[in-house]
Parts: structure tokens; sequence; C-alpha cells
């Protein structure tokens, strides 16, 4: 194993690693997910539960890249992001559409009128209950996909085995809980747990990169012997695994 190799090239992912949107193209053939794998589709669960004229809200759009696939009429769309490197493509790619964009950073108070929507979906992002009730029509439907808190936890204790797991709430059973007491009805749910595989050890470095939040504080230097334990797992085994997590949610205000 030549190190001084390995060390150049982990440290060149760690250099480039940066994301626009939700974009993992530099992971392409290098890294397999289970998104593709999850027991429910949530571009279909959207499409039970849309019509060509609800008033919609995407909260967390990330690049609006999901959201744009929906087809929806943009005079009906809103959206919001929070991380401004996405907010400002945002601002390039959804405004001159017609979209109505806001950057939003405090979900407990977001910039809508009571009862403006008829669906808010939200792919892998923050929200807050209470206000989801406030800004819903009567009888609206909030659809959700979320990043369960167990997400990568093998590849996070393989590099860093003392970071905490960052949003212990972001549960299931503690999403709809809330949900309930906020005045939502739950009308379907499911979760699941699908493999995550790397094919060599720089796209796991430039992974942990992008998801700082699973990762804290991750550099080479600083995992560089765990980063080699890695290294002999991929010669050995063609790959390094662990799981992704996600649970969906389909309830509508009461």
């Amino acid at each position: 194993m030549d190190t001084t190799k390995l060390i150049k090239s982990w440290l060149e992912e760690e250099r480039s690693a940066q994301i626009h949107g939700w974009d993992f193209s530099h992971l392409d053939g290098r890294m397999i997910s289970g998104d593709d794998d999850l027991p429910w589709s949530f571009p279909e669960r959207i499409a039970r539960y849309i019509k060509p004229t609800d008033r919609i809200l995407d909260i967390d759009t990330g690049g609006g890249e999901f959201l744009l696939s929906l087809g929806h009429s943009p005079v009906l769309t809103s959206a919001t992001e929070s991380y401004p490197p996405n907010v400002e493509l945002c601002r390039q790619t959804l405004t001159p559409l017609g979209i109505d964009f806001r950057e939003v950073t405090d979900y407990a108070a977001m910039p809508f009128a009571d009862g403006s929507f008829d669906l808010i979906i939200n792919r892998h992002g923050s929200y807050d209950a209470d206000e989801l009730c406030r800004i819903l029509k009567p009888n609206g439907i909030f659809l959700t996909q979320q990043v369960g808190s167990l997400n990568d936890r093998e590849l996070v204790e393989l590099l860093l085995p003392e970071a905490p797991i960052p949003f212990p709430e972001n549960e299931l059973a503690k999403q709809s809980e809330l949900l309930r007491k906020a005045g939502f009805t739950l009308i379907e749910h499911d979760e699941a747990f699908r493999p995550i595989s790397f094919t060599d050890t720089g796209a796991l470095v430039w992974f942990t990169r992008v998801i700082p939040w699973e990762f804290p504080d991750f550099s080479v230097e600083k995992c560089f012997e765990r980063l080699l334990a890695a290294e002999e797992t991929v010669r050995r085994d063609g790959h390094i695994d662990g799981r992704i997590h996600r649970f969906y949610i389909a309830a509508q205000k009461r």
C-alpha cells in the first residue's frame, strides 16, 4: 500500500468536496445507495395527493431539482431554502420561472399567510409541525421523506466512533407524534434501512465532507489511521458498506 499516493488522493478529494443543490454525480460509479430501492416512491406518493389546481410549497428545496421534476404550475408553486449556496442557485433557477422562492432559516416563522397551501412537501429537510398546520388550508396535506437519525451510522462509527447522533429526534415515531399533537391525522407512513456502498476510500472522504453534520470535524489528517483500515476493507472486499435510514409520512390537517 503506497500511503503517500493515498494521502495525496484523499487530500484532493477533501479539497474538492462541494455540492450544488443535492448533486452527488461526483460519486457516480463509486457509490451505490439504497435510495433507489425504498419500499415507496416519494414522487409517486406526491402524485397520489397533488391536484393541478393545488397551491404547493416545497420546504428545503435544495437546488430545486426535485421540485422542478414534479412539473407543477410555477404560478401555483412556492419554495424555501436555508443553505446559502443553494439559496443563490434557487434565485437563479426558480425565480425566473415564476416560482415564489423565499430564503427561510426559521422554520417556526414561515413567511406565508395562514391557510396558504393545499399541499406541502419536504424531502430530507427541516420543518416545524405547528407552523405547517398554520400555513396549510383545512384538510391540507403534508408529505415528507426524511433521513432518519441512524443514517450512515456504521460509516460514522468507522471513522469517528465518538461522534454523537446529530438528530436523535428524527425518528418515525417521534415525528409522527409531533404531527398528531400539532393537529394532523396520519394517513400513511413507512420506514426503511437500505445499504450504501463505496468502491474506493476517496469516495468516502468526499462524501463525509459534504455532509459534515453526520461526520463532525472529519479530516483526512484526523482520521488517517481509520481511513487506512477502510482502505484495507476496500482492497479485501471491493467496497465499504453502511446503511441509509429513511422514513415517509403523509399527514392531513384536521
